[in-house]
């Protein structure tokens, strides 16, 4: 290792890398602002426009697109051909190169950023020197990531100033990756510019994320799986701040959950189990919205997972240290929560930050359906009571309580409920009026005076006539049934009060 072009956006650590470069004796050549940084350290550095003969020009957009660099990085050692061209044109080798690229992405994010911003910021020689690099990797060291330089700087030492195969190839796979997000992330930017398309999904599904992590296993022993992710925040990007390792289905089970406390402005706790609510509730504590969650179903929620719209405090972990709880995700954790849940070793307590709304994907066989998330919010002003009498205060705070959850409940789905508090949801059935039933059959708290959420209408007069059996007094269902007549008639004859809301929730 006798020459590396050094050349970067991301200016963290490279002046401490560099300088491990030059004790090995390695020249240092360099451009621009990263010239700059690293001689106002103490760094001799080569500039680029020595080395080249040309100047830097049309605003630093010219600096290494040059034969005399790009020979250097392209030629193989190997071929006596490569290195007689270069001998006879006097180009230097260079053996390796540390680039990192304009942020352009960072730049994309910011809201009604300037097409000429956007242009500006996309980067044309950092990608051709990875590129060239990488692809000469048994010869070229390609560096696109900081956090690459001391395990970089200790193989040097260790090798007398150079670098294993594994580790060039490593690197190599490394750049390739790097410039494959980039092209990604540019094209998948600019086709938002000027696009009549306002439906929010793509014209071209991209998908590219890291693997992230590990599972042991996926839904059941016999399948892999893995996490793949690039995002900051949500349950994907959440920190692990204690327990074994995650399941594929702790964090199915997490994002649930979390989904579903999101609803929420009170103090909210929610308790999943196989991607369905089993509890849920508000109240003016978070461990006494748990408790209340807790109660509709302590049966179904051992084993479960949890979610909180606060941090945990001390009470609440005491609530929850009770019984057997799988996973917690929650906003965070104060010193006394996590001093308690620490006995519980394998708990896994997730600290998960909110993250941007993002298309809703799912494949199937030979594709992916997209759709945009279902963020609807419920006003009452736009409901429209059918039956002859409306709903109570009461009722109406109990009714939109119950239509937030109803919308995380696999459908067909129904919720029992009173204000700020389910009773028992009905999950997953056939028909509708099975799921009316489950819900009744698997309630432990008393029915009678519950109000009742469906996610989608009722068909037929049954559903309702089931559910008042069970001592129900209002019912919330979206409504637009042919038969929507005969059902607004039967919740009249049995004294309910009906609301429609117009939108449906259907999970899948």
């Amino acid at each position: 290792m006798k020459r590396a072009l050094i050349s970067v956006t991301d200016k963290t650590g490279v002046v401490e890398f560099a300088q491990g470069l030059r004790d090995l004796g390695v020249e240092i050549v360099s451009t621009g602002g990263t010239a700059r940084a690293l001689e106002a350290a103490g760094v001799p550095v080569r500039e680029v426009s020595e080395l080249t003969g040309f100047p830097e020009m049309l605003d630093g957009r010219l600096k290494t697109i040059h034969p005399r660099v790009a020979g250097g990085v392209l030629a193989i050692r190997a071929n006596s051909e490569h290195m007689q061209a270069l001998a006879t044109h006097s180009i230097p080798l260079i053996d390796m190169v540390v680039v990192n690229l304009y942020q352009f992405e960072k730049v994309a994010a910011r809201q009604g950023v300037p097409l000429s911003e956007l242009i500006a910021n996309i980067d044309i020689g950092g990608p051709t020197l990875i590129r060239a690099a990488a692809k000469n990797y048994q010869d070229v060291a390609v560096v696109v990531s900081p956090d690459d330089y001391p395990a970089i700087l200790q193989e040097l030492h260790e090798r007398e100033a150079s670098l294993s195969e594994p580790t060039l190839w490593g690197l190599a796979k490394k750049a390739f990756a790097l410039t494959a997000a980039y092209d990604r992330a540019i094209s998948a930017r600019l086709a938002r510019v000027g696009a009549e398309d306002d439906s929010g999904l793509p014209a071209f599904l991209d998908i590219r994320a890291p693997r992230a992590l590990d599972l042991r296993y996926g839904e059941n022993p016999h399948q892999k799986a893995a996490l793949y992710s690039s995002r900051l925040g949500g349950v994907a990007g959440a920190e692990q701040l204690q327990g074994k390792e995650l399941s594929y289905n702790n964090l199915v089970d997490l994002d649930a959950a979390w989904q579903l406390i999101r609803e929420f402005e009170h103090p909210a706790a929610a308790i999943i189990k196989h991607t369905n609510p089993c509890g849920c509730a508000e109240a003016s504590t978070l461990a006494e919205g748990y408790r209340r969650a807790f109660e509709a179903d302590p049966v179904s929620a051992f084993g479960g997972v949890l979610a909180f719209n606060r941090a945990v405090d001390r009470d609440t972990a005491a609530e929850i240290a009770k019984t057997f709880i799988e996973a917690i995700a929650a906003p965070g954790y104060d010193a006394a929560a996590r001093e308690l849940l620490a006995a519980k070793k394998n708990l896994r307590l997730l600290a998960v930050s909110r993250a941007p709304e993002e298309p809703v994907m799912k494949s199937i066989s030979g594709g992916y359906l997209v759709q945009t998330p279902d963020t609807h919010r419920l006003e009452r002003s736009a409901c429209q009571v059918k039956t002859e009498r409306a709903p109570t205060d009461e009722e109406w705070r109990a009714l939109e309580f119950a239509w937030k959850v109803s919308k995380h409940v696999k459908s067909n789905a129904i919720v029992y409920a009173r204000e700020g508090q389910t009773i028992s949801v009905g999950a997953g059935q056939m028909s509708r009026v099975d799921a009316v039933k489950v819900g009744a059959m698997k309630a432990l708290l008393p029915l009678a005076g519950t109000v009742l959420a469906s996610d989608a209408f009722f068909p037929f007069p049954d559903g309702v006539e089931e559910a008042a059996k069970h001592g129900i007094t209002a019912v919330i269902q979206p409504g637009g049934s042919v038969g929507d007549d005969n059902v607004i008639a039967a919740a009249n004859k049995l004294g309910l009060a009906m609301v429609f809301t117009g939108v449906r929730h259907f999970r899948h």
